[in-house]
């Protein structure tokens, strides 16, 4: 089992075509889920779940709710011929816990039937701790050549 590269999902890419995600109005909400060494993520994965790969390889700690997070949208901008989107950076509080990786996954899919729906995943190259503190998530500037999702 392992957490493979940073990747977006393949699921995810034909799911924008279908015209089920929306990261420019306020209607999508996208949460992150944050996974331990145990958990299989990859470009494969589909939806969110707290077992993907092994029982119990999402994070949990007190301060850390199963399902993760919601996300602050930044928008979509436009630029020398690429698109992107991105997040403000997300902090859990007063956790105790080690996490290997993240799922990013839209709650509120458009024309599906799934809630859960993957959308990219998060690599952090190796195990991250946070010991009675801030566990925070920081997401690469809003830019054409940084931002979390580019179509270029």
């Amino acid at each position: 089992m392992a957490i493979t590269t940073n990747a977006i999902c393949n699921s995810f890419k034909k799911e924008l075509l279908q015209g089920s995600h929306d990261f420019d109005a306020s209607t999508d909400t996208y949460k992150l889920a944050m996974y331990k060494d145990t958990a299989t993520l990859g470009k494969s994965t589909t939806n969110y779940s707290p077992n993907l790969g092994a029982t119990g390889s999402e994070v949990t700690s007190s301060g850390y709710t199963a399902g993760g997070k919601a996300l602050v949208n930044q928008g979509v901008k436009m630029s020398s011929s690429v698109a992107i989107t991105s997040f403000a950076n997300l902090s859990f509080t007063g956790v105790t816990l080690t996490a290997r990786g993240a799922l990013i996954y839209n709650t509120t899919t458009n024309g599906g039937s799934n809630t859960t729906d993957a959308v990219c995943v998060l690599d952090f190259g190796g195990d991250k701790t946070a010991t009675a503190g801030t566990f925070t998530i920081q997401f690469p500037a809003f830019t054409t050549s940084a931002a979390i999702l580019r179509l270029t």
